[in-house]
């Protein structure tokens, strides 16, 4: 039997301690499920805050920062819910109504903290989702671009082994398709973690452009074949035309010594013999092409059929001078106002243009022009003595044309800038 003090330490009656335990085991077990409310919130978040920061790592380090504060709020709750449901074992039946209510308290002020943090992380994912979602969908785009990227490398093997097999050069191919290669180890090695969304998916639209490269080249090398053969036989037809030309600038030249004056073809001595290396130095290298055909280094023979046109289009350029050059002295000499009046027509025309502005012509257009007039008119000297100096008559003529065509330019950019 239980004397008066137990009774008086139990509280005034079994209904209010019943009355007080029910209360505070009600509130444990609000507590209870506040604390599993922020716990399961605490656990999503911080997988979602993951993926967010492996889908983009700028915006993801902003949401981490953010994300932290909260957690660190959340575990401190969970140490303050777990202390106080160690401080009070509503169970225990040895506890008196004033303990029942103390409990309850402490319940109820856990569960509140435990609420209000529950709802700042909710807050917190709310403004998060609608990112979240965007990314999502964007995370949709990557599967078939890695799918894409891993085709487009089988693609250009098959196409490079190929090439090898047909007994060609691919080492070109083989290069930008270890590129690719590359940068998919790297993309499998990093992936979203490493890269972001963004940067995983332009990693796979790399990997698929390097290789969709490398297969077209793998791919030409048979069409290039047939070309730098077809471009062989063109290139040794021509190399024979150059050649041919040797004897005419050889005779070009004899009319200009025999002629006219050392000044007329001083620039061009030594053209004959500069052609005629020239077309050794390109059937030289046409012999290489050749070669290289035979092994099948398609590129490296194209690159020697290249050098060999640079040759051919530098000797064919000299005996143009060459042969040019008569023809011009010869047409000057025979009428030497015909070239200076084609320019004395430019002058004109500079004339009236400049006479057309506001206020007729500037002062520093008409001095220009005024000076081309003064030499236009003294040009014809330089063709005094028994064997005139023809070409510096035309180039005289020619910087004149030049010049005056200089002043109608800086006319009318004169005139834009006035508008």
């Amino acid at each position: 039997m239980r004397g008066p003090g137990d009774q008086r330490r139990r509280g005034r009656g079994s209904g209010r301690e019943a009355q007080a335990a029910d209360a505070a085991v009600e509130a444990r077990e609000a507590a209870a499920a506040a604390f599993y409310d922020m716990d399961q919130a605490q656990k999503y978040l911080a997988g979602r805050v993951t993926v967010f920061s492996d889908l983009d790592q700028a915006a993801g380090a902003t949401a981490q920062r953010e994300f932290a504060g909260l957690s660190d709020a959340a575990d401190a709750a969970s140490v303050a819910y777990i202390g106080v449901m160690d401080a009070h074992d509503v169970a225990d039946p040895g506890r008196s109504v004033a303990e029942y209510d103390s409990a309850r308290r402490a319940f109820l002020a856990v569960s509140e903290r435990l609420r209000k943090i529950n709802h700042d992380l909710n807050g917190f994912a709310e403004r998060l989702a609608p990112t979240m979602a965007r990314l999502e969908a964007a995370l949709d785009q990557l599967p078939p671009r890695l799918t894409a990227a891993r085709d487009a490398v089988a693609a250009a093997d098959a196409a490079i082994g190929a090439a090898r097999q047909a007994g060609m050069d691919a080492s070109d191919p083989e290069a930008e398709l270890a590129q690719a290669k590359e940068a998919l180890a790297t993309l499998s090695s990093q992936g979203l973690g490493g890269l972001g969304l963004s940067g995983a998916i332009d990693k796979a639209e790399e990997v698929a452009r390097i290789a969709e490269s490398a297969r077209e080249a793998a791919e030409e090398l048979p069409k290039l074949g047939e070309k730098v053969r077809n471009s062989l036989a063109s290139v040794r037809t021509r190399v024979d035309i150059v050649a041919g030309r040797v004897g005419p600038v050889r005779e070009a030249m004899t009319t200009l010594l025999r002629g006219y004056s050392q000044a007329c073809w001083q620039d061009l001595k030594g053209a004959p013999e500069s052609i005629e290396s020239g077309v050794t130095r390109a059937r030289e290298r046409l012999n290489e092409a050749s070669t290289l055909l035979g092994r099948n280094e398609w590129k490296q023979a194209q690159t020697a059929l290249t050098a060999a046109r640079t040759e051919l289009n530098s000797a064919d350029r000299r005996a143009g001078q060459v042969t040019g050059r008569v023809t011009e002295l010869a047409a000057v000499a025979a009428d030497p106002s015909a070239p200076a009046e084609a320019v004395r027509f430019a002058v004109r025309d500079a004339q009236k243009l400049a006479m057309a502005q506001p206020g007729g012509a500037a002062p520093q257009h008409a001095r220009a022009l005024d000076s081309l007039v003064e030499r236009l008119e003294r040009a014809p000297q330089r063709l005094s003595g028994a064997h005139p100096d023809y070409w510096a008559y035309l180039q005289e003529l020619e910087s004149i044309k030049t010049a005056a065509g200089d002043v109608v330019t800086r006319i009318r950019a004169e005139r834009a800038a006035g508008h």
